[in-house]
């Protein structure tokens, strides 16, 4: 009977132990090939202006292809193209593009191949004294915003000495010809991913290889008010036969972004269709440092969706969109109510989105909650077992002694 006992704890183990293996085991091996071009197809006499560029990410899938355009003419954008083709290719008209950008003048070829598109616009800075100290943008008077940042007129570093073809990154930095931003700058960085993983640093997205990231920061801006806080404007435009909404996803599970136990996710899916085809996501945390610690992060909050009527002012929007579309706009502001740190005292804010192709990327249980769970349910089985099993040996020993308790 003990044996039979000692094989059942053996194999409950097994079981638990096994399970959480196939947990821990169980990432997404999906890959893709990964390219990174500067302006392709721009030749001599053709030129860009100053600090304008176009910069083509390719991921060659077994059967597919991932492109993502990034250009700065206008107001910055990320443009994400889905085709069913290993030989698509994105071609630019580049005299239409950089006379009028009409619509048109940047295609994915063949046009047939492709199965999804979307893009996301950074439209506006906004900044506003937050003398309330409620970090809610939607309370504050109208009053107490300053002039918005209007990312189309900023002036832009050049893309050639941000481009890491083995990061597969590229970085803008710019701001306006302002006091504000004479030491001071906006910046976004897009990598591309060939297969799943997250940054070490914070807030550790996962990621796949039909995501790209975009990482925003604001360092060195001069504020405009002692109580400054932040709130960037972004636009998403999609084809009309797809609806946008804004899920949130909730977690137990905190370890690869301390304290925080939401996922936001601004997805898009077919019109009487609850399958999602691209998707942008987040978590409602940014960080006052470049390299933070706990202490550095803070609270940042989505506005509700709204409809706008009109095209976004970016080149590459105007440009490859030539049917009619859908666009939305968010915003995404940053602090805590009642926090007395504010915009000036650190002078850095930063928040990360991740924008892709399909179902976002969910996070399972990580290993350390794993091992919780499995020890917090494999012990009480044992202490039951082996309790059970120290039973019947008393009973056989009291048994073979022949002792008999005294009445």
């Amino acid at each position: 009977m003990s044996m039979f006992k000692v094989g059942l704890i053996y194999s409950v183990l097994l079981v638990v132990f096994g399970a959480a293996r196939g947990f821990l085991g169980g990432g997404d091996a999906f890959r893709r090939k990964v390219s990174v071009e500067l302006n392709p197809g721009l030749v001599p006499p053709l030129s860009l202006p100053p600090g304008v560029g176009l910069v083509h990410l390719r991921g060659l899938g077994e059967n597919d292809t991932l492109h993502f355009v990034l250009c700065n003419a206008g107001a910055p954008a990320l443009l994400l193209v889905h085709s069913n083709s290993t030989r698509s290719a994105v071609t630019i008209d580049w005299p239409e593009f950089i006379n009028s950008s009409s619509a048109g003048s940047l295609r994915v070829e063949p046009e047939s191949s492709v199965t999804y598109s979307s893009a996301l616009v950074f439209t506006r800075l906004w900044e506003y004294d937050d003398v309330n100290n409620t970090a809610d943008p939607q309370k504050a008077a109208e009053s107490s915003f300053y002039p918005p940042y209007e990312l189309q007129n900023f002036i832009w570093s050049e893309l050639n000495t941000t481009v890491n073809q083995s990061d597969h990154t590229v970085a803008l930095c710019g701001g306006e010809k302002t006091q504000s931003f004479s030491n001071g700058s906006l910046c976004l960085q897009v990598s591309v991913f060939e297969s799943e993983g997250r940054d070490e640093a914070w807030p550790s997205l996962l990621h796949n290889a039909n995501s790209s990231q975009l990482s925003v920061w604001i360092n060195g801006v001069t504020p405009r008010g002692n109580n400054s806080r932040f709130v960037l404007e972004f636009q998403s435009v999609g084809d009309t036969e797809f609806q946008s909404r804004v899920d949130v996803r909730s977690s137990i599970d905190d370890e690869y972004t301390p304290s925080i136990f939401k996922v936001l996710e601004w997805v898009s899916s077919p019109v009487n269709s609850s399958s999602v085809w691209g998707f942008s996501q987040w978590k409602p945390v940014a960080y006052r440092k470049a390299r933070p610690v706990f202490e550095d992060a803070t609270a940042c909050r989505h506005s509700e969706l709204v409809s706008v009527s009109r095209m976004p002012p970016s080149a590459v929007i105007q440009a490859y969109f030539t049917h009619h579309t859908q666009i939305h706009a968010l915003n995404i502001s940053f602090g805590l109510a009642e926090d007395p740190v504010f915009y000036n005292n650190t002078k850095y804010i930063s928040w990360t989105v991740l924008m892709g192709l399909g179902d976002p990327p969910s996070d399972s249980f990580s290993p350390l909650i794993i091992i919780i769970i499995t020890v917090g349910l494999v012990t009480p089985l044992v202490f039951i077992i082996l309790g059970g099993v120290f039973v019947c040996v008393r009973k056989r020993t009291s048994q073979s002694t022949g002792y008999e308790p005294i009445n």
